[in-house]
């Protein structure tokens, strides 16, 4: 089970919440399985609380919620217009050469083939793709901070937002994040994992129960005044990082 969420700021207007990991962010199905919407209702009961922003179940980190319509909407236009800054944390398999640099593929669904055997498997799809299949322009911005034994921790921006769009340039780079079931070393881990939950062949081929991928910074300005807010590194990232002889 995942631990409980963390309130990071409480303002008049929003807040700011580390979800941990394995949490989902909202309901996906009727199955009763906890939520950090859920769990902010229960915080809150009464209250007008709504996500400006979401985060995939395994990852951790930043997540913004609106606490009027009101605000709502205004984080909403904040979104659409690209203006809340959103950096993350990654541990990436290998050694990444490049101290800055900039990845620039368009992303599409890949799917269902030989070569891809899951239906919500993102990939680099270029304008010309012989299939006919459809992609969107897609641009991650990328920091390395710290290269260890076989790894190396990655500060991340997305300037577009696409599904799983850090994860898939990543992979695309050949430094796919560690702990990644879909795009990591082997794309059947995630159908076993999904029959079978986490079995002793996850326990050897991945370095984490979950990608290790963290939410780690926002960035907006709210009634004129530039506001930043931080999440702290989860453990299990950490104690990865240093297994991996990384310096945070």
């Amino acid at each position: 089970m995942p631990g409980p969420p963390e309130i990071v700021a409480r303002e008049a207007d929003f807040l700011v919440v580390n979800k941990p990991p394995h949490l989902l962010s909202h309901p996906t199905r009727p199955d009763g399985a906890p939520t950090l919407l859920g769990w902010l209702q229960q915080e809150f009961p009464g209250e007008f609380v709504a996500l400006a922003n979401r985060l995939d179940r395994e990852t951790s980190g930043t997540v913004l919620v609106a606490r009027s319509a009101e605000a709502a909407s205004r984080l909403g236009v904040l979104t659409m217009r690209r203006e809340i800054a959103k950096d993350y944390l990654a541990l990436v398999s290998g050694q990444v050469e490049e101290e800055h640099g900039t990845i620039d593929a368009p992303l599409g669904r890949l799917g269902i083939s030989a070569e891809n055997p899951i239906w919500l498997r993102q990939g680099v799809i270029t304008p010309d793709d012989a299939a006919g299949r459809k992609s969107a322009p897609a641009r991650t911005e990328f920091w390395r901070l710290a290269v260890g034994h076989g790894a190396s921790l990655l500060r991340l921006r997305a300037h577009t937002g696409r599904l799983h769009q850090l994860r898939v340039h990543l992979a695309h780079r050949g430094h796919p994040v560690l702990g990644d079931k879909i795009y990591g070393p082997d794309a059947g881990l995630y159908l076993r994992f999904i029959e079978h939950d986490w079995t002793e062949e996850h326990e050897r081929r991945l370095a984490l129960r979950r990608h290790a991928l963290h939410a780690w910074r926002l960035a907006f300005t709210w009634a004129g005044v530039e506001r930043t807010f931080e999440a702290p590194v989860p453990q299990d990232m950490w104690e990865l990082g240093e297994k991996r002889e990384i310096r945070w």
